[in-house]
């Protein structure tokens, strides 16, 4: 199957159509697929339901598309790569025919744990091959996968259990991570004395250890596969059917499930992911996202195996067991395209040159970003010393709820600009909007990312809430969904987002919402209230800065900080913890008791003249005071 682009002409050919007709340039790409029963109309929709449908009543199952159609002629071909934390263990390749055989035999291990088409399975698990055969049996039999981040706390997990009700849990007796070892079957077992859904653990023999089992729920995961077949009819699903619900962060303190479905998001994620980064058919594709983010699902699993591609997997992190991790595993297994993150660069960028200039690197052809915007300096790092000035950097542009890549260049086909996102893809169309909701049509200007009409990979709903998506993503202008970040267009027409407009806040490419990390703050005994906000951070983008009020203020504040601190970590995990804390006695507020984070955020910023009017607040002299104490 190719779906690629091989041409700027041929690019702007492409955009053209897809705007023209939306329908017809949907339909010549969805009929590359493998339907069980083909679609009779490519898309109903409106804005305002908001009611988006796909592919309608076509009849499907993604891992035919992902595995079995490919066995004939790319059986014996890689499918998966796994390298393991620590450089001495062996690392993992399994051929498409191999993988078939592990997610079936999985997939008929879940049906014999009772696991049924619709029921919602959490997945709590490290970067390893049977994260992946996990997600891909949960589809295979129609179960709804939720896979969460294996670094959120006991509380997260547990929230996004009672959210989707979940029948199972998939984990492990622990994870690897650094020079770490973390105890994820410890976490699991913390956070199901708070739910009532679950009614199996499946539990995978990661690192030898013996957690606490629970007899009757808790199963190891080769108990589970044992005399299981490795052949598995899979199921057929609509594609407007659930295929996952993945947790993100909003401006209010509970996380929401962004629901993704089966067609759309199947089309969208492969054609996506083979025109940006233009991968042949020996090539060897590596994304070092985690599964527990959106990139792992779209560019680790799914865009890259219903391509047919070799898709890599990291247990690990960058800096273990030293900076030139990356560039160590890029050489040894011959990576063609790289895709990380900005932070991640930024990270090594500190580490000095030489951890890059010890490896040859002349396998790559394309490097990418994702999360976050990238910076210029480290965008020139990464092309002059990664890609040796010859691999052009594809600078994409996406979120949890859009599936897929939205702004990107399409690996050297296109126009490539430091820092800059660059254009829409085929079929995406987007817009900038003024404060009143109007369209801003000439270049050079600023305003607020919309898009204004439907893609395959929209997300559908918020899990069990479908009022909350309308408001979160439709509600702010008509007809147009709002992306919640604000954009610039230079004169050639390509896009620089700069990111959030709203009260989130953009950690290492990981978004949280200003009222969860609040919230979890607030939970701490000696808090009475707090407000917090993101301010420039050299390595991850955005830090977050917080300011407390305390019921009085504490004679050692190091020690409050850190019991702060504590308390984030056990509600939402490390990920989210705030890297300053400030004391005050009082938080700027209007007459009718909103914070006003503008004012919070530039002292943050460190631009305290530049506060603007501060006349209609409450009590103007708490923002002096807060400016006098800012460190």
């Amino acid at each position: 199957m190719n779906l690629k682009i091989n041409s700027f002409e041929e690019y702007k050919e492409q955009y053209k159509r897809s705007v023209e007709n939306p329908d017809r340039f949907w339909d010549e790409i969805g009929k590359t697929f493998q339907w069980q029963k083909p679609y009779d109309k490519v898309l109903d929709w409106n804005f305002t339901g908001p009611d988006v449908k796909w592919y309608l009543n076509g009849k499907l199952n993604i891992t035919e598309n992902a595995i079995d159609r490919h066995l004939e002629k790319r059986g014996n071909k890689l499918a998966l790569i796994w390298e393991p934390n620590d450089p001495q263990e062996r690392f993992v390749r399994w051929t498409y025919r191999e993988l078939h055989g592990k997610v079936c035999e999985f997939a008929n291990a879940l049906k014999n744990q009772g696991v049924e088409k619709g029921d919602r399975v959490v997945i709590y698990m490290p970067m390893i091959p049977e994260l992946t055969v996990a997600v891909l049996a949960c589809a295979r039999i129609g179960a709804v996968h939720s896979v969460v981040f294996a670094g959120f706390s006991a509380r997260a997990i547990a929230d996004r259990i009672n959210d989707s009700k979940a029948k199972l849990v998939i984990t492990a007796d622990g994870q690897n991570r650094g020079a770490k070892q973390i105890p994820l079957k410890r976490v699991v077992n913390e956070a199901l004395e708070n739910t009532e859904s679950v009614e199996t653990v499946i539990v995978y023999d990661r690192l030898g250890w013996s957690p606490q089992m629970k007899e009757g729920r808790d199963i190891w995961w080769n108990d589970a596969i044992e005399g299981m077949e490795k052949e598995c009819e899979a199921e057929q699903m609509d594609s407007e059917d659930m295929l996952f619900i993945l947790y993100t962060s909003g401006s209010t303190g509970k996380p929401k499930g962004v629901v993704h479905t089966c067609g759309g998001y199947m089309v969208y994620a492969a054609y996506s992911f083979q025109n940006v980064f233009q991968p042949e058919e020996s090539d060897v594709y590596w994304c070092t996202a985690d599964v527990g983010w959106i990139t792992g699902h779209s560019y680790i699993i799914y865009g890259p195996l219903i391509s047919g591609a070799t898709t890599m997997m990291f247990e690990g992190v960058p800096t273990y067991p030293d900076a030139g991790r990356f560039w160590q595993i890029c050489d040894k297994h011959g990576v063609n395209q790289f895709y990380t993150a900005p932070t991640a660069i930024r990270a090594l960028m500190g580490k000095g040159e030489d951890h890059v200039l010890s490896y040859s690197l002349d396998s790559l052809k394309v490097l990418g970003t994702v999360g976050e915007p990238i910076n210029e300096e480290a965008w020139r790092w990464y092309y002059n010393l990664v890609g040796k000035e010859r691999c052009p950097i594809v600078d994409t542009w996406w979120q949890t709820e859009t599936g897929g890549i939205m702004l990107s260049g399409l690996g050297k086909h296109s126009p490539m600009k430091p820092a800059h996102a660059g254009l829409p893809l085929p079929g995406v169309q987007p817009v900038l909007l003024d404060n009143d909701g109007n369209e801003i049509t000439e270049n050079e200007k600023e305003g607020l990312l919309c898009m204004k009409f439907p893609w395959p990979g929209i997300l559908r709903t918020t899990y069990g809430d479908h009022e909350r998506c309308r408001n979160t993503y439709f509600a702010a202008f008509k007809n147009h969904y709002f992306t919640g970040d604000g954009a610039k267009r230079d004169k050639d027409g390509l896009y620089r987002v700069i990111g959030r407009v709203d009260d989130v806040i953009n950690v290492s490419g990981h978004r949280f919402g200003t009222a969860e990390i609040e919230e979890a703050i607030n939970a701490n005994k000696n808090v009475v209230e707090s407000a917090v906000v993101g301010y420039p951070h050299e390595v991850k983008g955005q830090g977050i800065y917080a300011y407390v009020v305390c019921d009085k203020m504490p004679e050692d504040e190091d020690d409050a900080r850190s019991s702060i601190v504590g308390t984030v970590v056990d509600e939402i995990g490390k990920i989210a913890k705030p890297e300053k804390i400030q004391f005050v006695t009082g938080l700027p507020k209007t007459r009718s008791g909103k914070i006003m984070r503008r004012i919070l955020r530039k002292i943050a910023e460190g631009e305290p003249d530049k506060l603007g009017d501060t006349s209609t607040l409450l009590d103007p002299d708490v923002v002096e005071d807060i400016v006098k104490n800012a460190k």
